[in-house]
């Protein structure tokens, strides 16, 4: 036979339905604040990766609420697959950045299609899933590089703004860059600097002062939209 339950007893168990309905209802109504507030997106994305810095990378991210487009490099997804799994793990969409990081515009259709290909199965092969979105190296592309691409199912996406990292810019100069920003377009950042890391924090409330989010790139248009 069950206790009989105390009249204090279910005051107490109704206050707490209660107030975790109350802390429901706060943290949903903050859902839909946040996603009011967002006028616009960017793509932040992230190349040559994943590194030694990639999980610091991550962790700045995470606690500054972006979310980012990683471009691995094939060799670099097949010797830390776990790397890859921390990424799509912090929220991360994972793309084809090549295998070795060549100029493909000076290779032959069967290096470039190897070039690919490996990059394909190295990600999948890590937990990132199979990639829809291809950055070449340098931006370089022509329509044989971006045939093949199109074979394995990828979406071509360049940048419309350059942080500049990869050459030694600093903190301050890529929290600038990245004002430059507008609804639906790129930036291109990279993996490993330390300065990119340190603008992050500032990056995150520039967008946020000018209503911008962080979002994916669509593999249909190439540009940032509201995450899927």
């Amino acid at each position: 036979m069950r206790p009989h339950r105390s009249s204090r007893s279910l005051i107490a168990g109704l206050a707490v339905v209660m107030t975790a309905g109350a802390c429901t209802l706060t943290v949903n109504t903050a859902a839909s604040v946040q996603a009011a507030a967002c006028t616009g997106y960017v793509g932040l994305t992230f190349d040559d990766g994943p590194s030694s810095g990639t999980s610091a990378l991550l962790d700045v991210l995470k606690r500054n609420g972006l979310r980012a487009t990683m471009f691995n490099q094939g060799q670099y997804a097949a010797g830390q697959p776990s790397q890859v799994r921390a990424q799509v793990a912090a929220g991360m969409w994972v793309g084809n950045h090549s295998y070795t990081h060549p100029h493909l515009t000076q290779l032959s259709q069967s290096q470039i299609d190897l070039e690919i290909s490996r990059t394909q199965q190295a990600i999948a092969n890590g937990g990132g899933g199979v990639p829809r979105l291809f950055r070449p190296p340098y931006g370089e592309t022509n329509a044989t590089v971006k045939s093949i691409a199109a074979k394995y199912g990828l979406t071509q996406v360049i940048w419309d703004v350059d942080s500049q990292d990869w050459n030694g810019a600093s903190a301050d100069a890529i929290v600038q860059a990245a004002t430059r920003l507008t609804n639906g377009q790129v930036i291109l950042m990279h993996d490993w600097p330390a300065n990119t890391r340190a603008a992050i924090p500032r990056i995150a409330q520039g967008l946020a002062a000018r209503g911008l989010c962080a979002g994916m790139i669509s593999p249909q248009t190439g540009r940032a939209v509201a995450p899927a």
